[in-house]
């Protein structure tokens, strides 16, 4: 008969081991829950796409449940470690892990492909040709430049040129846009976008951030297009540097901004009117992108962000005697060339920015940044012919 104690305590023993003190999924710290058919412990939010799958997975609560004998021996005979060895054997190095933070379309979709569609044990690699084949073409909801309105859009992807195309149409034979996966970046945005499978794909025009924002109905779908970027940026990379590692490239091919909100901006003589603004902050690039709204199409300006070496440093508050918004908790950025005033909504959002910028001055620059090194003006339709 179970001693429920003992079998309790020997979960709670074996949670705390190296590799079962994380989600197996999205690295979590301290997993609650454990699947009893798969072997492997995991978080509260994986466990919601676990009991999702009933016929591949079944969950159990390692504090509030009963665990038979037998059910606690097939976890001592698997757990984090083993599990994964297997289901995670052959995932491709650009494929995306998603991390405890990301949002909840990934994580579904690799826990899926982990266990229900076993992509990556060896047994079924054809499932990844969608993705690593180096052509991918898809229908895609894109939200127009000028308006709110979303319209299906053919989108192309070749590795053979490095380029993502997108046509108005299905037929249309000549494309709207040809984007080089040189400096192409894409992130999920499911908030910003106002759909649980919302992509943001950005890349330099005119030496210009663009945004496209994009999303699928199928949550499999818009994660296959989102890996078959990763695979052709990675492709790109590796070409562009084929002495490289792959695990110096891997970090490198799409990035996350560091934060991103609304601030007021002033111009450069501190006396124009302040003007509410979607900021954007990058470590990869070191760059501040500012936009009129989250979901515009065109970067208004940036600022590049050196080293407190090369004269950047960011403080609380603003100059005394300069002109006041609506919003009152500042933030200065000084930088060789200018002083940069914002404001912030709430103490807690200047909090952010302030640990936000600190982060970036306090990274060492790389050789990249000295090629980039400057800072982008606005366009003139932010503050005409003010330089801002």
């Amino acid at each position: 008969m179970a001693s429920p104690e003992r079998n309790k305590k020997i979960l709670l023993d074996m949670v705390k081991q190296p590799s079962n003190d994380r989600c197996a999924d999205c690295g979590a710290p301290e997993p609650d829950w454990a699947s009893y058919k798969l072997g492997v412990f995991v978080c509260v939010n994986c466990s919601g796409t676990h009991r999702d799958l009933p016929a591949i997975s079944r969950i159990k609560s390692i504090r509030l449940d009963f665990w038979d004998d037998s059910l606690v021996e097939f976890m001592k005979t698997w757990g984090n470690a083993a599990a994964n060895a297997f289901y995670e054997k052959c995932v491709p190095p650009f494929y995306y892990r998603p991390q405890e933070k990301d949002c909840v379309v990934l994580k579904d979709q690799w826990i899926r492909a982990k266990y229900e569609r076993r992509e990556f044990t060896g047994e079924n690699n054809s499932l990844q040709q969608v993705y690593s084949s180096g052509l991918y073409e898809g229908i895609l909801w894109k939200k127009g430049k000028e308006n709110k309105q979303f319209l299906k859009r053919r989108f192309l992807l070749s590795e053979t040129d490095f380029t993502l195309r997108y046509f108005t149409n299905e037929d249309s034979k000549k494309p709207k846009a040809v984007i080089s996966m040189k400096d192409l970046n894409a992130v999920f945005q499911p908030e910003k976008i106002g759909h649980g499978h919302g992509l943001q794909i950005s890349y330099l025009e005119e030496e210009r951030t663009r945004n496209l924002f994009v999303y699928h109905d199928n949550s499999q779908e818009i994660v296959s297009c989102f890996n078959a970027i990763r695979a052709t940026r990675f492709a790109y990379l590796k070409k562009v540097d084929p002495n490289a590692r792959d695990s110096d490239l891997v970090p490198l091919i799409t990035r996350s901004s560091i934060k991103e909100g609304y601030m007021e901006k002033t111009g450069p003589t501190q006396w124009e009117p302040f003007k509410k603004r979607w900021f954007i902050i990058n470590l990869t690039d070191r760059k501040l992108s500012y936009f009129k709204t989250s979901l515009d199409a065109l970067e208004l300006g940036a600022v590049f962000i050196g080293t407190e070496g090369h004269g950047y440093s960011v403080r609380e508050g603003q100059p005394k005697g300069n002109r006041s918004g609506r919003w009152r908790f500042g933030v200065t950025l000084e930088t060789p060339d200018r002083q940069f005033v914002f404001l912030c909504d709430q103490e807690q959002d200047q909090r952010e920015w302030i640990e936000a910028f600190k982060l970036v001055i306090s990274q060492p620059m790389l050789p990249q940044h000295y090629n980039g090194k400057k800072t982008i003006h606005c366009s003139p339709c932010d503050y005409c012919k003010s330089g801002q």
